[in-house]
């Protein structure tokens, strides 16, 4: 029945998109942020591409064992998660999740662990300590470093730390020689 439905014209970047949805649906959460998601010390940041459809909030937070919405764009605190540089197989998998739920758009969703302080315990390859969390947390900040040619791999192995066995560096010595 048409009566039930309610015309809504969205303005992003002076293109006009527009649909029909129903009324209770129309509002629509901005578009490419992180949304936060906390139950007890775990946080959850969804980052997202699309509009996230009012609908949708409550299976997401079903998805995150009841956890709720937090109405803020940044968290304060510290917090223990994994390093803005990798997306982790568990973000992969639950983004999966959300599109077999019928919620499009979601980038990646990672789970944080609130800390007590700057000394928290945490795996450093990793995990990184967040000092809040906020709106450009994936976002990477480093840049490439350049490639270095290695002309003696023993000395290389000793300054990186690598901790190569003497037969993995023989290997790696004579495949050198071969290019």
């Amino acid at each position: 029945m048409i009566s039930n439905f309610t015309f809504v014209i969205i303005i992003y970047d002076t293109k006009a998109l527009s649909f029909f949805t129903n009324s209770y649906l129309c509002h629509q959460i901005q578009k490419g942020m992180i949304l936060f998601f906390r139950k007890d010390k775990l946080v959850y940041a969804v980052h997202h591409r699309t509009d996230i459809i009012r609908n949708d909030i409550p299976k997401l937070e079903w998805l995150f064992g009841d956890a709720r919405q937090v109405s803020e764009s940044k968290m304060t605190g510290f917090f223990v998660g994994p390093r803005s540089e990798m997306i982790t197989p568990w973000s992969t998998n639950a983004v999966e999740i959300t599109q077999n739920m019928g919620i499009a758009g979601i980038l990646r969703i990672e789970e944080f662990a609130e800390a007590e302080n700057e000394h928290a315990s945490y795996d450093q390859m990793l995990q990184h300590l967040y000092t809040g969390l906020g709106q450009d947390m994936f976002t990477i900040h480093k840049q490439p470093e350049p490639i270095i040619n290695i002309e003696d791999i023993t000395a290389f192995n000793k300054k990186e730390g690598l901790a190569l066995s003497n037969e993995e560096i023989e290997y790696l010595d004579e495949v050198s020689h071969k290019l």
